[in-house]
Formats: structure tokens, C-alpha cells, sequence
């Protein structure tokens, strides 16, 4: 990926968090206290630079929290009009780089899970909540079972 020609656009990219994000953050917290542990920020195997917001490894799923702009949200997404073919070149580049970590992580028997930052915090717990128990995290199989028979 090229460097950005615009020096506003290197400013933005710099103070960009790529961890700990709100959204991140609100997950996290909401797992937590349902009590789940798992572990934050973990590379990817085989993948340099690469890694994963929360990854429930003994159960192989890795959950991304993932920005509307950064990652080109359907929904959300506004492309900047300045200097709009360097933007759509990174964007794209992005997405092509989230496909090819899923692949990658399909592969080795992981399950990737993309939650979008728009998503409220509720409905991101009950996807990852429903994810872990197909795989048969006994904490999520309960907590599923406790809100079929509510």
C-alpha cells in the first residue's frame, strides 16, 4: 500500500487506535461480566501483524471489532471525496486483507467472528454468545439455554 499523499491523511491514520477502541472496550466489559475470560489482542498464527480483539482460544474463536470507515461497512460507509483513489484503493485493501484472515483462520479450524462497531453491545454479546455455544463453551450453552426458556 502506498504511503499517503496527503499529509492530513498520514495525521489520521497515526491517531487511529487500532486496540482498546470504544466499541472494543464495551464488549469486552460485557463478556466479562456475564463471565467469560479470554484473551485480548492475540496475533494470528501464521499471520504477522495481524491480530484479534478477543480470542476464546480453547474454543478457536477469534471475534474482530471492526470500524465502519476502516473496514468499509456496507451500511455506513462514506468515502472520503478528497483524495478519494488512494482511499478506495486502502479500504479495499483492508477488506481484502479481513477476507484473507478468515480464510486463514477457517482453515486451521478457527471460527471468525466480525462484529461492526455500529452493532449495539447486546445483540455483538448474543452473536458471540451463540457462536461459543455451537462450539460447546459450557457458559454460553447455559446462558443460551437460560434465554430460550425465559
Amino acid at each position: 500500500m502506498p504511503t499517503p499523499r496527503d499529509a492530513n491523511a498520514r495525521k489520521v491514520m497515526a491517531a487511529q487506535h487500532s486496540r482498546d477502541t470504544a466499541p472494543e472496550l464495551a464488549l469486552r466489559r460485557a463478556l466479562h461480566a456475564l463471565g467469560f475470560r479470554y484473551r485480548v489482542n492475540l496475533p494470528i498464527p501464521g499471520m504477522p501483524r495481524r491480530r484479534a480483539d478477543v480470542t476464546f482460544t480453547r474454543w478457536r474463536t477469534a471475534v474482530f471489532v471492526q470500524g465502519c470507515f476502516w473496514h468499509a461497512c456496507p451500511r455506513h460507509l462514506r468515502a472520503p471525496k478528497h483524495n478519494s483513489a488512494w482511499w478506495r484503493q486502502k479500504l479495499q485493501g483492508n477488506v481484502r486483507r479481513d477476507g484473507e484472515t478468515d480464510t486463514h483462520l477457517r482453515l486451521l479450524g478457527w471460527l471468525p467472528l466480525r462484529i461492526w462497531e455500529h452493532e449495539s453491545v447486546e445483540r455483538a454479546v448474543r452473536r458471540v454468545t451463540a457462536a461459543l455455544a455451537a462450539r460447546g463453551h459450557p457458559l454460553a450453552v447455559r446462558l443460551g439455554a437460560q434465554n430460550v426458556n425465559e
